[in-house]
Parts: structure tokens; C-alpha cells; sequence
């Protein structure tokens, strides 16, 4: 591209079919990095370089397991005739590790808040919107305020992850009295949760996510279906697949509006189209259980990793 117009003229809603393993994808959906009009830009050298660096190395470890990516494995191995090690979903690989300290270590960035948990204790199966952006994503001021009239006027209970820096630049996280007036005894605001147990939690019918591949991966081994608000990176290729290929999601638009938020929390807690959201959430939870399991198909690829990676057996 010669200037910057594309982001904005329809360009990147162009359905591209030239990526090996790949399907149902357009230019949008492609890693954020990649839309620069300079190939000299740092993210996009930087990407192209680990890219290739992968392809030279000895072996290849993903965190995904192999029914939910197939198609795009598949291209990668014709590409890299050395191993290939499909391990994931980490999270649930991790419940074979015998308990020790170790075990309870945390890999949040943030502090958590333990109220997070007890305040869904007191709520319905399946009717709590869980709302977090990750730890990196920002947003503007306006945004926030949209996202937070948007699931007011949902009615449904909500708990929301807003960090002290969610805002970009000097904007503010501050809320309106009357948006708490609103929620008042439905909505919960805390600054970080643990989010797998959360995600684990019975209470929670729907995941409003940034789609970084980590929370993408959690949500799948909770059986939570998602609406997705892609930021940067990874995210957009993650909310893609989880809106086509694994059927578990719904998009928001990136100008998000009130509107919309109230509409995609319903139909996803409500409709039809959430229903099926969720039974494929389920469905796709029971594969990735059943690839971690001992004799699965990730638990033995991680054995093989062990014995040949670290022992060279």
C-alpha cells in the first residue's frame, strides 16, 4: 500500500485466499502488524524475522491442541518437515501436575481481587457477562463510556475487569454516579480477577474479550462462548476464527457503540445465535479435554517433547 487510505476505503474487508491453511480470512483479519505501508516498520520486521526464525529452528512448540487448528498445522508441517509439538490447551495439560507450592504460583500481572469469586457464588448458572480486556489492551475515554452504557442497558449481571490504565493517554477510568445508580446490586467492577477460575465458574454465561490467545484458549476450556473486541497483534486472526471456524463468537465493531453492546450481550445470553455460541463452546471443550488427557493426543506430544527435546531420546 502507498498511503494510509486503505485502513479506511474498504481495502481491508478484501477476502484473501492466498495464505496455506487458511479460509474465510480478509486483510483485516490478518495480525496488525502487517497493515503498514513501510516494510521497514519495526513490528512488521520483527514479526517476519521470528517468522522465519521458526522455520529454521529444530522444532516447533504450539499451545493449541491439533482438532482446533488442523488446517493451518497441516500447512505449517508441509512447510517444516521437523517436529512439531501441539501441547495445549496448556491450562487444562496443567491439571496432571502434582500438587506443590509451585502449582500455586499466579502469572497475573495485576493483583487479584478475591471478591471477584464470592460475588459470583451469589448468581444464576450461566447469567453473568464477564467483561476484561487483557492486560495490555487501552482504549479511549469515549469508548469506556460507551462499553459501560452498553452493558447497563443489557439488564444482565456483569462482572468488569477495568484496569487503573485502561484508558489511553491522560483519559480517565472514572464512571458516572449514575452509571452505578444504573448497575446498582448487578454489576461488579474490580481491577483484576484470577481468570480461569472465573471463566470456571458456573455463574458465567458469556466472555467479552480483546481475543489475546491466552484468554481465547481459557474461555475454550470453560466451554464459554465470546464476544470479541480485538485490539492489536494476534487479536484480530483469534476473533476471526472464533466468529467462523470454531463457532464460539460474535464481533464487535472496533468503534464500539452502546447500542451494540446492549444487542451482542443479549443475543448472546438470550438468542439463538448465543445458544449455538454456546454448544460449540462445549463441544470444543470437550475435544480439548479429551486431547490433554493421559493417552490424548497433546498429553503424548508433550511426553515426546520431554523425552526427545530435554533428553534427546
Amino acid at each position: 500500500m502507498s498511503d494510509e487510505s486503505f485502513i479506511h476505503d474498504g481495502t481491508l474487508d478484501t477476502p484473501i485466499n492466498w495464505i496455506p491453511g487458511m479460509k474465510n480470512i480478509r486483510l483485516k483479519d490478518l495480525p496488525s502488524s502487517m497493515r503498514t505501508t513501510d516494510i521497514t516498520e519495526t513490528m512488521f520486521d520483527f514479526m517476519g524475522s521470528e517468522a522465519q526464525s521458526c522455520l529454521d529452528s529444530s522444532a516447533i512448540i504450539f499451545n493449541t491442541f491439533d482438532e482446533f487448528d488442523y488446517e493451518v498445522l497441516e500447512a505449517i508441517s508441509a512447510k517444516f518437515p521437523r517436529s512439531i509439538y501441539t501441547i495445549g490447551p496448556l491450562p487444562l495439560l496443567g491439571r496432571h501436575v502434582p500438587e506443590s507450592p509451585l502449582k500455586s504460583l499466579s502469572a497475573s500481572l495485576w493483583k487479584e481481587d478475591p471478591k471477584c469469586l464470592q460475588w459470583l457464588d451469589r448468581r444464576e448458572p450461566n447469567s453473568v457477562v464477564y467483561v476484561n480486556y487483557g492486560s495490555v489492551t487501552v482504549m479511549t475515554e469515549q469508548h469506556l463510556k460507551e462499553f459501560a452504557w452498553g452493558l447497563a442497558s443489557s439488564k444482565q449481571p456483569f462482572l468488569w475487569i477495568v484496569r487503573p490504565d485502561v484508558v489511553m493517554g491522560a483519559g480517565s477510568a472514572m464512571l458516572p454516579e449514575e452509571f452505578f445508580n444504573d448497575i446498582k446490586d448487578r454489576g461488579l467492577i474490580a481491577s483484576w480477577c484470577p481468570q480461569e477460575q472465573v471463566l470456571a465458574h458456573p455463574s458465567v454465561g458469556v466472555f467479552l474479550t480483546h481475543c489475546g490467545w491466552n484468554s481465547t484458549l481459557e474461555s475454550v476450556c470453560s466451554g464459554v462462548p465470546v464476544i470479541c473486541w480485538p485490539f492489536f497483534a494476534d487479536q484480530q486472526t483469534n476473533c476471526r476464527y472464533a466468529c467462523t471456524t470454531w463457532g464460539i463468537g460474535m464481533e464487535v465493531n472496533h468503534d464500539v457503540k452502546r447500542d451494540e453492546i446492549a444487542a451482542l450481550v443479549w443475543e448472546m445470553m438470550e438468542g439463538d445465535k448465543g445458544k449455538a455460541a454456546r454448544q460449540k463452546a462445549l463441544e470444543w471443550k470437550k475435544k480439548a479435554e479429551e486431547s490433554t488427557d493421559i493417552g490424548g493426543s497433546s498429553y503424548q506430544k508433550f511426553e515426546r517433547l520431554i523425552k526427545e527435546a530435554l533428553h534427546g531420546q
